[in-house]
């Protein structure tokens, strides 16, 4: 009898464990920094209030703040599931702002982020990426997310995918952008689906200005990234399979990139 119940106590024990294990393994398995793959120009983590350059191989971990000034550009890539960001000038962007929310990427302060979720075949990938005034839920995709101003107004514009924008302030409507469309989000106005701009306009028109900064970049490479330093996409399209391109070393400029705007109205030029 004692060895029955010992045995039932040491089953139960390894269950217990089992369970622990299994529930606690994402979590454990999933590394929740960011590497920098790209940088020029003046890009800094706020930590404590006190800046610190970042540079190509540098960590950002969650609650860390991203600060570009007037020439800085970074790309990044999420540890965990290989997804890259891009930071635009004049940014300030929190990566895991909350990291007990796992599907929280980034919250967008000011300035501009393109995103590009990697996820396997047939597999969601969630996350969100917010702002003051938006949420955007997304299930693999490519998109833009510029914050234009001190009010917090937001421009969501998507290349791949889809996303689904919701107000932060005021509750309403939560329309489903799909590739070419667009919304600004203003901090004062509920969100209407009539409000989605479904021209490509905005797409494109961030497209030139994000070919003409790479170009740039590629132009004049010196930088605090170093003469010679990778340049995260050229002439082309600005989709996922410009993103497969991206470069971790080696000089030159890889095909088949998209193209990087500065962020308009608040986020400078």
């Amino acid at each position: 009898m004692f060895r029955l119940t010992s045995l039932m106590r040491t089953a139960g024990i390894l269950v217990i464990t089992a369970a622990t294990v299994v529930c606690g393994g994402p979590l454990g398995a999933q590394d929740s920094s960011a590497r920098v793959t790209y940088q020029v120009g003046q890009v800094s983590l706020m930590n404590s209030g006190l800046p610190q350059i970042l540079s190509v191989g540098s960590i950002v971990r969650a609650q860390q703040m991203i600060v570009t000034g007037p020439d800085g550009f970074a790309k990044l890539e999420v540890l965990s599931d290989k997804s890259t960001f891009e930071v635009y000038p004049n940014s300030k962007v929190i990566f895991r702002e909350n990291p007990g929310s796992w599907e929280q990427l980034l919250n967008v302060w000011l300035g501009r982020v393109k995103v590009f979720i990697q996820h396997a075949p047939g597999v969601p990938n969630p996350n969100n990426v917010t702002s003051p005034t938006a949420i955007i839920s997304v299930r693999g995709t490519v998109f833009d997310v510029v914050v234009e101003n001190d009010d917090g107004d937001t421009l969501v514009s998507v290349d791949e995918g889809a996303v689904q924008v919701r107000h932060r302030l005021i509750p309403g409507n939560e329309p489903l952008l799909k590739p070419g469309d667009s919304i600004t989000v203003f901090r004062n106005q509920p969100l209407l689906g009539l409000q989605i701009n479904k021209g490509g306009g905005v797409q494109k028109a961030l497209a030139m200005a994000r070919k003409a900064m790479l170009d740039l970049i590629y132009m004049h490479p010196g930088g605090v990234g170093g003469a010679g330093a990778p340049v995260p996409g050229g002439a082309g399209s600005g989709g996922a399979q410009g993103d497969k391109g991206k470069n971790t070393g080696g000089a030159g400029k890889p095909p088949g990139a998209p193209t990087p705007p500065a962020p308009p109205g608040g986020g400078g030029d």
